[in-house]
């Protein structure tokens, strides 16, 4: 890592916790070795995506709580942008559904809110070394979740009825695609993939694209 300082763009819902974070960054940045600029601040995923353009970060410090949505949503829409930094989820989700998401959806790493003061530093230069940051609690609920999913069968999906069509927006859904992505794989137009998306949320009694990747995962309708 060179001595030029790190750009970042810290994205959380909560004035307080981003003050904090750049009172943890400029302590981070009196050692020699790392020095950051906090080039912006979102409390949304439309700021989020907006200061991202504007201001290039070369690091995204994400909540997974952003209204409206969600991080997983910021992160698909980031990845829709080609944005070629780097981003690390700071989250107080410690659900093991939502760490695999995000790690999913192209998150660098993961770190839980109150291990955010010990971890931080050592998850931006692990991340900035393009290596992945998971801490071993973190980790762990990662893998238990992916050997969970991995061995499940598709038994305990017989009850929900999806079309051929459907089956395979939602396995595109799970990989973790937009719907632009989707409708590529499939050669078909976006607004056949929402009318899908619309009729797969009503047959598994949800309402968001994350709910429904959960759901699909739990009751084996697809595999991770």
């Amino acid at each position: 890592m060179n001595n030029q300082p790190i750009s970042i763009l810290l994205v959380d819902d909560e004035p307080r916790f981003r003050q904090g974070l750049r009172t943890l960054l400029g302590f981070l940045g009196t050692n020699d070795s790392l020095k950051f600029d906090v080039v912006g601040e979102a409390a949304s995923v439309e700021q989020a995506l907006k200061l991202t353009v504007e201001q290039k970060p070369a690091m995204i410090l994400l909540d997974m709580e952003l209204p409206p949505g969600d991080g997983i949503t910021a992160l698909l829409s980031l990845r829709e942008m080609s944005y070629k930094g780097k981003v690390l989820v700071l989250s107080g989700h410690r659900e093991d559904e939502w760490v695999f998401r995000a790690m999913q959806a192209g998150a660098c790493g993961y770190v839980f809110k109150d291990r955010v003061a010990t971890q931080l530093c050592e998850a931006i230069t692990t991340v900035m070394k393009e290596e992945v940051y998971l801490s071993p609690e973190v980790a762990t609920c990662f893998f238990r979740l992916f050997n969970f999913y991995a061995g499940r069968s598709l038994s305990a999906g017989k009850a929900i009825h999806l079309t051929e069509r459907e089956q395979e927006v939602l396995h595109w859904l799970v990989e973790g695609s937009s719907n632009e992505e989707i409708a590529r794989h499939l050669y078909i137009t976006v607004a056949t993939v929402k009318a899908h998306l619309t009729a797969i949320f009503e047959k598994l009694s949800v309402t968001s694209r994350t709910q429904a990747i959960v759901k699909a995962l739990k009751l084996g309708l697809v595999s991770a």
